[in-house]
């Protein structure tokens, strides 16, 4: 498993990541049995992934728990665990107990990238709590969590979902900041405009998330109406007929339908399944520290962790990136793919 260092920080993740959302189980994935957890946990950590990403909001808090209990027999020197607090909760006496509460359900002392999960500004905090009161400061915030640093219950601080213009503020009042998780996959595309060379240039490391955008880029889902209803909430998809979206946007069906069609006709070409290609797709990117894949199997973990046996072949890249450029610029530079571009928290 290749080890990319996070920025210039000294943290190395590897390069395929194991994302834990559905871990503890929840209305959005359905029943997750920790017994399966554990073992794709294992199975991933003894294929090469040192890197466990998770997050306080994640069915409420089960996701770190359970991903804390399958955790307990490895050698804690060995994994990078991240997890995420939500912007409504970065004032800093509600930060210190959120950091306290992240560390007990996942069973450790310390963790190693802590993360603002969308940026501390009104819209963003609104998605999380509806009543929130005053916007929390973001140089308060910021030195609450270097603070937690200096205490060794965090190792690394990093942001998630942040544009440039946030990341620079970010880094005004944290220059050490190591990494910003961002959503990429073959179908999302919208980070390579401005975000992904923009963290370049900052020496700050990008984790991608969504590397098969919940299924999507899978052989699960043969047409786009046999994909649940949960995961059409992104403007792919007629707002219509998801559950929960919030775009408010007849969506971008007919591009997403044409490259998903085109990309299965050159998976049979070259004989790789939809997923491999997609996982393949997103790791040879250089600009990406680590892609995070769910897995809730380990047939899925195994099939995942394949990607990353061999390289892209150059002329399917290549042919990967014109099947996909047409949605990527149907769907624009604003990469919260949840809301419209007019409520775009990531700004």
């Amino acid at each position: 498993m290749e080890l990319r260092e996070c920025g210039r920080s000294g943290l190395k993740l590897s390069v395929l990541g194991l994302g834990c959302w559905a871990f503890g189980g929840g209305e959005y994935w359905g029943r997750q049995d920790q017994s399966d957890v554990d073992a794709v946990v294992r199975r991933a950590f003894d294929l090469g992934v040192n890197y466990f990403d998770t997050a306080e909001v994640y069915n409420e808090g089960r996701s770190e728990s359970s991903l804390g209990q399958a955790l307990r027999d490895l050698p804690r020197d060995r994994v990078v665990i991240g997890t995420k607090v939500s912007p409504a909760h970065v004032q800093p006496a509600t930060l210190l107990r959120r950091c306290e509460a992240s560390l007990r359900r996942l069973g450790t002392d310390y963790i190693d990238l802590y993360m603002v999960h969308w940026p501390i500004t009104p819209l963003s905090i609104r998605h999380f709590d509806a009543e929130a009161g005053a916007c929390p400061a973001v140089d308060d915030a910021f030195a609450t969590l270097l603070r937690l640093r200096d205490q060794g219950k965090v190792r690394h601080v990093g942001v998630s979902n942040h544009s440039l213009a946030r990341l620079d503020e970010a880094l005004h009042h944290c220059p050490s900041l190591v990494a910003n998780e961002l959503p990429y996959n073959l179908l999302s595309r919208a980070i390579e405009w401005e975000t992904l060379p923009g963290c370049a240039e900052r020496r700050v490391g990008v984790i991608g998330y969504m590397a098969l955008l919940q299924g999507v880029l899978t052989d699960r889902y043969p047409t786009l109406a046999e994909i649940r209803p949960w995961q059409r909430r992104t403007r792919h998809f007629d707002a219509a007929g998801a559950r929960g979206a919030r775009h408010g946007l007849r969506g971008e069906e007919e591009a997403t339908r044409s490259a998903l069609n085109q990309l299965r006709a050159l998976c049979r070409e070259e004989g790789h399944p939809l997923a491999e290609l997609a996982v393949m797709w997103t790791v040879a990117n250089a600009g990406l520290t680590c892609s995070l894949v769910g897995s809730r199997s380990i047939s899925q973990v195994e099939a995942n962790l394949r990607a990353v046996a061999r390289p892209l072949a150059a002329d399917v890249m290549a042919r990967l990136d014109a099947i996909t450029r047409p949605l990527k610029e149907r769907l624009g530079r604003s990469f919260d793919y949840y809301e419209s571009p007019e409520n775009d928290r990531t700004r």
